[in-house]
Order: C-alpha cells, then sequence, then structure tokens
C-alpha cells in the first residue's frame, strides 16, 4: 500500500470510493444518500482542502482522508478539520484508515498547523491522541464527539466552525 498526495486523475476514484464507503453508513438514516464524497468535492473545488491523501494498493484507490482549516470564532489559528475519512468497504478494518489518519497528522505537523479537530468516534481517535476539550465547542456536536488533537500549546479557546462544503 502507497500513501500519496492526490492528484488530478484520482478525482473520479475518490468520488467513488467517499461514495461506496458511506453509503449505509450508521451514522446515516436509513435510506439516506451519503454526501460525504459532495462535502470532499465542494472543498476541492473551493481550493479548501489543504490535506488530500490517497491509499492505493495495486494502483487502486482504497482509502481517502480529506484535512481543511477551521475557523475559532471566526478566525483562522493555523486548525484544521480531519474528514472525511474513508476507507472502500471491502477493506476496513485493515489499517488503512490509522495509516491516513497517522499520515495526515504528518503532514498537517510539516506545515505548522497548531492543531486538529473532528467529529468522530473517541474509541477509534482516541488511539491517535484525539479527545474532547472544553476550551474549544462544535455548536450542535455533543462534545464527547467533538475531539481535538492540539499539534502545539496555547490550546486556543472558542467556538469552531467547519468550511461551508460540511454544511451541503
Amino acid at each position: 500500500m502507497n500513501i500519496r498526495s492526490e492528484c488530478d486523475s484520482d478525482l473520479a476514484a475518490i468520488n467513488d470510493l467517499v461514495y461506496t464507503a458511506f453509503l449505509n453508513h450508521p451514522q446515516h438514516a436509513p435510506g439516506a444518500l451519503p454526501k460525504e464524497h459532495t462535502i470532499v468535492n465542494n472543498l476541492r473545488a473551493a481550493g479548501a482542502l489543504f490535506v488530500s491523501l490517497v491509499a492505493e494498493d495495486n494502483g487502486v484507490i482504497i482509502g481517502h482522508i480529506a484535512m481543511s482549516e477551521v475557523l475559532i470564532d471566526g478566525r483562522s489559528d493555523g486548525w484544521y478539520g480531519g474528514g472525511p475519512l474513508a476507507v472502500h468497504p471491502s477493506r476496513q478494518r485493515q489499517g488503512i484508515g490509522s495509516s491516513l489518519v497517522d499520515r495526515g497528522i504528518q503532514a498537517l505537523r510539516e506545515r505548522g498547523a497548531r492543531g486538529v479537530a473532528l467529529v468522530g468516534d473517541p474509541k477509534y481517535y482516541g488511539r491517535f491522541g484525539f479527545g474532547p476539550a472544553p476550551e474549544l465547542v462544535l455548536p450542535g456536536v455533543p462534545p464527547e464527539y467533538f475531539l481535538v488533537l492540539p499539534l502545539e500549546l496555547p490550546m486556543p479557546a472558542g467556538s469552531v466552525s467547519f468550511h461551508a462544503a460540511f454544511g451541503c
């Protein structure tokens, strides 16, 4: 498996992968169609994908992670949102998602990011050092699922907002 930055020739495969990975996902209402592929496409169209990595195996895209800037109290503070994270259903539980998260965090560190915020399963993301932080809130999301990983201190405080693409 190879993890690398996305390139233009990957876009259709990324779209299909993200759609497939979230089809019938338990976080969606029964019968609801996924929108995560639209989020990724809208982030890309807005020039807001700060990190976009693919995992490929034998030339086939099997995983993807997107990271885009978040605002804290309406200001840029060097923090980024992790996600969506997608792995093809036939390849889940093989460490591909973990590898993408690790490489995504590494890429953010290399680019001088101060921290990462995401909405996700605390059991899964806790292994990477993510956890709730009372200093930061994401309105409308239960605090136990809004997780942060500071890459540099001090920890900011305030209300976090993700790119408008997440509201699609």
